[in-house]
């Protein structure tokens, strides 16, 4: 009878060591795809700076350029008017000027946010919230780094990291050229 609980104690020894070992690994590797699945959401944000913030540049560029072509069409209009004597080109130029002002007033009657400035802050807004976005996803990844490398140091932890080789990681540092902003250019 005592051979039997010896040997019912020992194999609770065996399972609650086993169980012991499953879930060291189970979190380990949860650790490490915690910080694999933190660099991707950083990577998609970096894909999508990348790919919307030129896109976005064209489109202020454009719409300065569309709404300089514009007023400086209707300023030259204006002066010839001013300086014209004829009549016939005081109505011809009344005329263009005219459909002028309706091309200007169809164009902000189907795209009333198109001018400038609504573009540039709309630019300035976007750029914050990627850069802001980014920032949070860097800040993200440097806490699973840090909980992984926690993780793997702790007893008996390191024991199993050392057999499935897992190593200390680096947090994500800024690099110099990103401390370096120089802003957007045009």
């Amino acid at each position: 009878m005592t051979q039997i609980i010896a040997y019912v104690i020992i194999g609770l020894v065996i399972l609650g060591l086993l169980n012991v070992l499953v879930s060291t690994y189970n979190r380990l590797v949860m650790l490490k795809n915690n910080i694999d699945k933190s660099f991707g959401n950083i990577d998609v944000l970096l894909k999508q700076r990348a790919d919307e913030i030129p896109n976005l540049i064209k489109i202020v560029k454009e719409s300065e350029k569309y709404e300089e072509t514009t007023l400086t069409k209707l300023t030259e209009l204006r002066t010839r008017f001013l300086n014209t004597a004829v009549t016939e080109d005081k109505i011809a130029l009344s005329n263009e000027i005219q459909n002028q002002m309706k091309s200007i007033f169809a164009v902000s009657e189907n795209y009333p946010d198109l001018n400038a400035n609504k573009s540039l802050q709309l630019l300035q807004d976007r750029v914050s919230q990627i850069e802001d976005a980014i920032a949070d996803r860097r800040e993200l990844y440097n806490e699973s780094v840090n909980m992984y490398n926690i993780g793997i140091a702790e007893f008996p932890n390191f024991i199993l990291a050392k057999i499935m080789l897992y190593s200390s990681k680096n947090l994500l540092q800024i690099s110099e050229q990103e401390k370096k902003y120089d802003g957007i250019t045009f």
